[in-house]
């Protein structure tokens, strides 16, 4: 069995004009990264919440419009975010343990 990178494809429905243009876009950089994508189930769950359920090490959409400020907070404890346009890569927040200091 082969192992390989698996990422979370999210399109926000509302900001997308063309949806099935960006789950392509998506789909396409996942390829060029070397990731496999999965996509969530439409849910209320909170987008983190999915994340890490998913167990994915990033979230690829096709712009920062697609997350809210407090999705993209909340992934960065799980995940990094890749977006597309602009072509921009968000790294995990590094935990912050007690007594060790940067």
């Amino acid at each position: 069995m082969q192992f390989r990178p698996t990422a979370l494809g999210w399109v926000d429905p509302e900001v997308s004009d063309a949806l099935m243009w960006d789950r392509a876009q998506v789909q396409r950089l996942a390829r060029h990264l070397g990731y496999l994508v999965v996509w969530p189930e439409p849910s209320f769950i909170p987008l983190s919440d999915q994340v890490r359920a998913a167990d994915v090490g990033v979230v690829i959409t096709p712009s920062p419009q697609h997350l809210s400020p407090l999705e993209v907070n909340g992934i960065l404890y799980v995940a990094e975010i890749e977006t597309i346009s602009p072509r921009m890569s968000f790294a995990r927040w590094t935990p912050i343990r007690e007594g060790v200091f940067a």
